[in-house]
């Protein structure tokens, strides 16, 4: 027979963890400050260029301890009242110095910033927190996989790493009160229960993102790194969300082709601009490859609303006929100078649920977008 051996301790081990707490208040306090700044710190470059593994760092500010801190211009420091204030009176006020065109120099200390180390994919979990396919539905024909592993059953035998120590710790004290001297002195081997697991089988529903972005000549520098920014965080979200979501990667300019992903991400602008054959492009590639019946399908279509004029009616017809064929489609318009583009005027009037339109104007409106097309933040959105 095995020899269990346990130690059942009543110290309180709270104050041996106060170094533990406090390193543990310190890391939420920072994922705090992290969460409040999300929208400039994932089109940071430092984070679109890293290779996904690597820890980067990020500016903060520092976070202090409460304290008491006096006013040396006064005499009195002292850290009481005298027994007669209410709750409300004012117990001073402080002589504001210096204030107009006679100001001097400030003698108070500043905020002082850090930067704190945060893997990207801890940023990343942050970032899809709450972000998901939108409208997605259970198609005809799903595909059968292992999900996942699931405890629903208590035993008697099994492993000592799947000790269920809550039903050990109540048979004990069942065993002891039935011998008549309740309390827990030890704990033998038959009041040891084991957690068991099964595997299960679910359906899941298969997925196809089209990823759609103009690379034409007026796609400059900051257009082009808004887009493949956001099409960073979109990939990194599909595959650690989703096991069967697969994405097709298109470009165009007057002429739009699938692409691999390293082309998709490192292909240069040149040309004019005809939105119209991405469209195209992509209800060719769902007739082909994605029947409707079979895939929940996105569209996400990233332009800088740049189009020849007799194109736009064109865009129209063919969003509209996408908007039949899939769950729901996106278009992103990288707009820093604030124009109406003629584009985004033709979107604009088709009515349809499914359809996301979002303006992108700087660098920190790529977090709203990804919240409008994934956050079900469904209608339009500006950054």
């Amino acid at each position: 027979m095995k020899d269990y051996s346990f130690i059942v301790s009543r110290d309180d081990w709270s104050l041996h963890r106060k170094g533990q707490l406090d390193q543990q208040r310190h890391q939420q306090k920072v994922r705090e400050a992290i969460k409040e700044n999300l929208a400039d710190i994932v089109s940071e470059e430092a984070i679109i260029m890293s290779d996904g593994g690597r820890v980067i760092k990020v500016p903060i500010r520092s976070l202090d301890e409460y304290r008491f801190r006096f006013n040396h211009n006064k005499q009195q420091h002292v850290g009481q009242g005298d027994g007669k204030s209410r709750v409300g009176d004012v117990l001073g006020r402080e002589n504001r110095q210096g204030d107009g065109a006679g100001s001097q120099p400030g003698d108070q200390a500043g905020r002082d910033y850090y930067e704190a180390e945060i893997t990207v994919d801890e940023l990343a979990e942050m970032v899809f927190a709450d972000l998901s396919l939108p409208n997605l539905k259970e198609k005809s024909n799903p595909e059968m996989v292992w999900d996942d592993i699931q405890f629903n059953d208590v035993r008697k035998k099994g492993l000592m790493g799947n000790v269920d120590k809550k039903r050990t710790l109540v048979e004990a004290l069942r065993r002891s009160a039935l011998s008549g001297a309740p309390g827990l002195d030890r704990i033998d081997p038959e009041d040891l229960r084991f957690k068991t697991w099964e595997d299960k089988l679910r359906p899941r529903t298969s997925a196809v993102v089209l990823a759609m972005m103009d690379t034409s000549g007026s796609m400059g520098t900051f257009e082009k790194y808004i887009a493949r920014s956001f099409f960073f965080w979109m990939v990194r979200f599909l595959r650690t969300r989703y096991k069967n979501v697969q994405v097709v990667f298109l470009a165009h300019h007057t002429e739009a082709r699938e692409v691999s992903e390293h082309e998709f991400f490192t292909k240069g602008e040149s040309g004019g601009t005809k939105c119209s054959s991405v469209y195209e492009l992509a209800q060719q590639v769902i007739d082909e490859r994605y029947p409707p019946r079979d895939y929940n399908i996105y569209p996400f279509h990233f332009s800088d609303g740049d189009n020849l004029p007799f194109d736009n009616p064109r865009c129209a017809q063919l969003v509209t006929e996408l908007l039949e064929k899939v769950n729901a489609m996106g278009y992103a318009e990288i707009n820093p100078h604030g124009r109406r583009s003629s584009l985004m005027s033709v979107f604009s009037q088709v009515k349809h649920p499914g359809l996301v339109c979002c303006t992108i104007r700087d660098k920190s409106g790529v977090y709203p977008a990804l919240r409008a097309f994934f956050g079900g933040e469904m209608g339009a959105a500006e950054g």
